[in-house]
């Protein structure tokens, strides 16, 4: 079989209560560029209706989203459901399917001070993959929203191709 080239990454989906806070909290705390402010979608016959009906089924009613991207344009599309609620366990990992994403920032520490600030939770200490030899760091937090995600300091290829847990 003959090898398939990677694919690149597009963009991720989240859904939080309060559409207008999150926007503001990714856009000001990240600087995440607001590609498209929050616009509420309805279920009708429009492109962006038919597609949500094909999505969410038949009686999805309407929804709120936004569309911001990073500075290596990957998206970050944000819903507000009517009637969403929080998991009862922030970190579902033995859930299957997706259970957190990750920023890149040299500045870790830095960073979690802003998600804190902001209004989000620092849930461990900033670790070190390589202690004492490589200065790759990782720290898991939590928006505002309960959303978990990771702060890496280097890219995914550099900490991981020299066997971060040999």
């Amino acid at each position: 079989m003959a090898q398939t080239a990677p694919r690149t990454f597009s963009h991720i989906g989240r859904s939080v209560p309060d559409l207008d806070a999150a926007v503001k909290f990714y856009a000001e705390t990240f600087g995440f560029y607001v590609v498209m402010p929050p616009t509420e979608a309805t279920e009708d016959d429009s492109a962006i209706g038919q597609m949500c009906t094909d999505v969410f089924g038949p009686g999805w009613g309407s929804l709120r989203i936004a569309h911001l991207s990073t500075a290596d344009d990957i998206g970050i599309e944000i819903f507000e459901f009517p009637g969403n609620y929080a998991p009862e366990q922030k970190l579902e990992h033995k859930r299957h399917g997706t259970f957190h994403f990750a920023i890149q920032d040299p500045d870790v520490e830095g960073l979690v001070e802003k998600i804190v600030a902001a209004g989000g939770r620092q849930r461990m200490p900033v670790r070190s993959y390589y202690p004492g030899e490589k200065p790759y760091r990782m720290v898991y937090v939590e928006d505002p929203f309960g959303i978990v995600f990771e702060i890496y300091s280097h890219g995914y290829e550099l900490t991981y191709s020299a066997g971060a847990y040999t």
